[in-house]
């Protein structure tokens, strides 16, 4: 079954808000959503006095092939990078970035969350993105 941009949209608006319910709920300030720069998106940017938190989430359909976060290729993870740098030179935010992945699971044929993971640090830059 194939499913339309549309629908991906809806549900993966599902997680997003459920993510940033669960940041808000442990003392985080949501600072933006779906932030755009020429090199991608970045899905929630979060703070909590010591870090800017740089959040990808994946929102999947009950039984996925694959964990959700195994989505966030060496290449995703690049293309995050590069818009958190962005972002950090705009804002000119000084907190220590940190990179975290969720995963929430929805109920088959249902917008329902089954099950919910959270990977803080669950990956660094390195190399030529070392501004941080």
């Amino acid at each position: 079954m194939s499913i339309t941009d549309k629908e991906r949209k809806q549900f993966g608006a599902i997680g997003e808000e459920y993510v940033a319910r669960h940041l808000k709920d442990k003392g985080y300030t949501i600072v933006e959503r779906n932030y755009h720069s020429r090199y991608g998106e970045i899905d929630i940017i979060a703070c909590d006095g010591k870090y800017i938190v740089f959040v990808e989430v994946k929102t999947r359909h009950q039984n996925p092939m694959y964990p959700p976060a195994m989505a966030v290729t060496p290449a995703k993870q690049k293309k995050i990078i590069k818009t958190a740098v962005m972002y950090v030179i705009k804002t000119g935010n000084k907190l220590q970035p940190r990179f975290d992945v969720a995963e929430v699971i929805l109920k088959k044929d249902s917008n329902n969350i089954l099950n919910f993971n959270y990977y803080a640090s669950a990956f660094i830059q390195e190399g030529s993105y070392a501004p941080f």
